[in-house]
């Protein structure tokens, strides 16, 4: 089995795929905000239960790799760092805008010139974006946008482009030709989708060192000290 942990948005999910043909075996996720630090390990082992399996049955954790909330991603990465280090198992990172654009391909129907546009939410007018034809090509690297009038116009030009994450709507009044651009709401980031890409990485041995493993934020951390009273 492998066991794929999602905590880049709001929404913490869990999977759990047999490792040989990708079957989903089963799903579990928690919509609720800050929770995922107290709540991941649970619905790890409520999954785990309900499909009759335990850990001893997992071959290989599957983790959300980012762009995406910086707690969220470290707590994700921490949980699947434990589990690899007791289970002496091999770790996956899936990109998290890649998970995103095969979770909207497998329920789409490919027409000529489309490209699947996730976007993760970067706060104020920036979002963290990528493009990939339905078949999973990339066409344009994960990348950090800022919204405005001439965003995306060029692959616009000579694409249409179907949005969907939850920073897409920043982008849906700026666009001046709507036949040129869709949009899905209502589409997070999910563990299923995670599990779908990391049996295919599983099966190339495509591992990452649990030591030195990081998410990848796309963009520089920024922290702050609180100031002394």
């Amino acid at each position: 089995m492998i066991l794929s942990l999602e905590t880049s948005s709001p929404v913490c999910s869990v999977a759990l795929h047999r490792a040989d043909d990708g079957q989903l075996v089963g799903q579990s996720e928690l919509r609720l905000e800050k929770s995922h630090s107290s709540h991941l390990s649970v619905l790890v082992s409520q999954l785990l239960e309900n499909t009759l399996h335990t850990l001893q049955d997992v071959a290989a954790v599957a983790v959300s790799d980012g762009p995406g909330s910086y707690t969220g991603l470290r707590i994700g990465a921490a949980a699947a760092k434990g589990l690899c280090y007791a289970l002496d198992i091999p770790l996956i990172a899936v990109n998290t805008l890649a998970a995103l654009a095969r979770q909207v391909a497998a329920a789409t129907v490919p027409t000529e010139n489309l490209l699947l546009c996730p976007m993760l939410d970067a706060r104020r007018m920036e979002v963290y974006t990528a493009l990939y034809r339905p078949d999973g090509t990339e066409v344009l690297a994960p990348t950090p946008l800022i919204l405005d009038e001439t965003a995306l116009a060029e692959q616009m030009a000579h694409h249409r482009l179907l949005c969907f994450g939850n920073g897409a709507a920043k982008l849906r009044p700026l666009v001046q030709d709507q036949s040129t651009v869709g949009f899905l709401a209502g589409i997070e980031p999910s563990a299923v989708a995670v599990g779908a890409l990391a049996v295919e990485a599983y099966k190339r041995a495509e591992f990452r060192d649990v030591a030195y493993y990081e998410p990848f934020y796309l963009k520089e951390v920024y922290t702050t000290t609180p100031k002394a009273k």
